[in-house]
């Protein structure tokens, strides 16, 4: 009986413990927050250093500067062209203003020197009006065409060498031959017309007449 009272008494002290509440700590929960207030008082993380080799951007920067100064030899090159291209235009201008000049001046140089010519003609024009002598006459002729070759010669002209010469068909023309004795075979023996050249050219050939030996019968 007392066995059984005590059993009971028991229960009724242990009852009461088994009815308070169990408290359970989520450790986690706790990592957590204390981990993110750690980085709000630490801030923002600084960015992480470059890991490119010093080597390399060393290479990178030479290549920047090596191509920057292609670009600007390009550009001097560039320049310099332009420049010669403008003084070649302007030295080509020149030289031919010059050539023109040089052209001008000869022709009215020319020109100055065949006005006598022209004096000498209207002279002799007037002088058989007035029934001058057939000498007088031809001394004005001879005035005239002396002037005139004159003129030629200080241009230059040169007449071409006609009778007694060689044949030759680059300065002759030949007009007519005449039967003469082999040793004046191919000579020039009559001239018709004066030829003249200028230099090395060949204003127009003379033209005259050639020998040409009879055949031995």
């Amino acid at each position: 009986m007392q066995e059984k009272m005590a059993t009971e008494a028991s229960r009724r002290e242990e009852a009461p413990a088994a009815t308070e509440d169990i408290r359970v700590t989520d450790r986690r929960r706790v990592s957590l927050e204390a981990a993110e207030r750690t980085g709000a008082e630490e801030g923002p993380k600084e960015t992480a250093p470059s890991m490119v080799p010093t080597y390399v951007e060393q290479l990178e920067a030479r290549t920047r500067a090596a191509e920057q100064k292609a670009v600007d030899v390009q550009a001097r090159f560039e320049q310099l062209r332009a420049e010669m291209q403008r003084e070649a235009d302007e030295l080509r201008q020149r030289l031919n203003r010059a050539a023109d000049e040089r052209a001008a001046r000869g022709k009215a140089e020319f020109i100055a020197a065949l006005l006598p010519v022209m004096d000498n003609l209207q002279r002799a024009i007037e002088a058989a009006e007035r029934g001058a002598s057939i000498e007088a006459l031809l001394d004005g002729l001879h005035r005239t065409i002396n002037g005139f070759e004159t003129a030629l010669a200080a241009s230059g002209v040169e007449p071409v060498a006609a009778v007694g010469a060689a044949f030759d068909p680059e300065l002759h023309e030949a007009v007519d031959t005449v039967a003469v004795e082999p040793g004046r075979d191919g000579q020039v023996v009559a001239e018709y017309s004066r030829g003249y050249k200028l230099g090395d050219r060949l204003l127009r050939p003379a033209r005259v007449k050639v020998g040409r030996a009879q055949e031995a019968p």
